[in-house]
């Protein structure tokens, strides 16, 4: 069970670079560059579709609600309402892939209508259920208002800024074609102010530059409302997004059940299973030799004797994989002071717990911390490491810490991998700090609970 480091746990390895061999980086500040980038271009382009689209949105949902409902008195409004909700349903669709398209947001979609039966009625009654499509309706009726919002903003903003920053290329068109000298920034009955020398012209030209350099980042900052709101509205709910992790972690739990139980039955039919069925045969030998030769069946009991002792070993080694006495016995401090001693380097341990949580989470703690010295004693190249266990509110902690070579990573679909999936199974976190040279910190955090009160 044991996680490689050279291998499984990615050593050696370093921050991914570009292709040409080291990162991207722009000539000009982030500032400079915003009007031109094409993130700005596509943020304004939602904004600027918004308008019409919150139109369509927001008549539908209105027309068919209020249709719906004024003909609930008869059936008719029934199958309206649904098929309202299923049009807002589909408009959701598109809006989400809007949103991926222009906005790069990646929102799943919610949950599907779970219809018990076949039949018309049954479809109305699950989309009349759904908590999706009422939230698809309310996202078409407050979508509008915030839209007609952001587009005066954006619009205004954007033709602003560049006006004014081209002002310099093209105002001889007020004294050409309109009569007057300039852009009028003030005038009443007797006094005018144009801007119309070099200097104002110039402030005026910077002014928009401002402006220019201003506008993405309040696009942007609409776009993130628009974020919200399609995330919020479009996606799926907390709750269905708590049952398909649960059910995630459920199905991890049974596979790595199957695992261990085939890993049980490979050891015993390897291991002890071997070895008692040629203790059994030389046994029966040792028995048929008893008269001939006495002093030959004695050798063979004594082989015997020693293939008994090993066979008891490899029985007590699978029963501590399985679960060890002294974890039972004794709890996480004797138990993590045990496989620590065998670990090849010096290891402290240090166990702060006023109480001793419940026995599978005490389980976990132990393997978890079990499978992370295993791995600081057979590829770590580590002279000391340190266990440290303490309980944080609602949370057990675990800290193990070894001064090795460093470079672990656990996205890289490594073992600790595989490791941080059991974890988060149970609700438990494993969080890897490991820069290149060590010294590495892996954290490990699971739910606490207490061991219930036997009566």
């Amino acid at each position: 069970m044991a996680t490689e480091y050279g291998q499984d746990y990615g050593f050696g390895g370093g921050p991914g670079l570009s292709a040409d061999g080291g990162s991207r980086r722009h000539r000009l500040p982030a500032g400079l560059r915003a009007p031109f980038e094409a993130r700005s271009m596509r943020e304004l382009g939602y904004v600027l579709l918004g308008l019409p689209i919150g139109i369509t949105l927001f008549v539908y949902a209105v027309t068919m609600m209020a249709l719906g409902a004024g003909l609930l008195v008869t059936f008719v409004g029934v199958p309206v309402l649904a098929a309202g909700l299923a049009g807002c349903r589909g408009f959701g669709a598109l809006e989400r892939a809007r949103a991926r398209g222009l906005l790069g947001l990646d929102v799943a979609s919610p949950e599907p209508l779970r219809v018990p039966k076949a039949g018309a009625m049954a479809w109305m009654g699950a989309i009349l259920k759904s908590g999706a499509s009422w939230r698809s309706l309310l996202y078409g009726v407050l979508y509008l208002p915030w839209s007609v919002f952001s587009f005066c903003v954006a619009v205004t903003f954007w033709t602003v800024g560049w006006t004014t920053l081209t002002y310099p290329l093209w105002f001889w068109v007020f004294p050409t074609y309109v009569g007057q000298d300039g852009i009028q920034l003030y005038g009443d009955e007797t006094h005018r102010i144009y801007l119309d020398n070099p200097f104002e012209i110039t402030v005026t030209a910077l002014v928009g530059l401002l402006i220019t350099l201003v506008t993405p980042w309040i696009v942007r900052a609409l776009t993130t409302v628009d974020r919200v709101m399609v995330y919020g509205l479009l996606g799926p709910s907390r709750l269905a997004t708590r049952v398909v992790e649960l059910e995630s972690d459920r199905g991890v739990v049974v596979d790595t059940a199957a695992a261990d139980l085939r890993r049980i039955e490979r050891d015993l039919h390897d291991g002890a299973q071997a070895r008692l069925v040629s203790l059994a045969m030389d046994l029966g030998l040792a028995k048929e030799k008893l008269r001939e030769d006495p002093q030959a069946a004695a050798r063979m009991v004594d082989e015997a004797h020693g293939e008994v002792k090993t066979a008891l070993q490899e029985l007590r080694d699978l029963a501590r994989g399985i679960h060890p006495a002294v974890l039972t016995d004794r709890g996480l401090d004797a138990a993590l002071s045990s496989v620590a001693s065998r670990c090849t380097v010096p290891v402290r341990v240090e166990v702060d717990l006023s109480e001793r949580p419940a026995s599978a989470i005490e389980g976990i703690a132990y393997f978890t911390v079990s499978e992370l010295l295993q791995n600081v004693s057979k590829h770590a190249r580590a002279t000391a490491a340190a266990v440290e266990v303490w309980r944080a509110e609602n949370r057990l902690m675990l800290l193990v810490v070894d001064n090795g070579v460093g470079g672990a990573d656990a996205s890289a679909g490594s073992g600790l991998a595989g490791l941080a999936e059991r974890l988060d199974a149970v609700d438990g976190i494993l969080v890897v700090d490991s820069p290149v040279g060590g010294p590495t910190r892996i954290t490990a955090e699971l739910p606490w609970r207490s061991e219930p009160v036997r009566r």
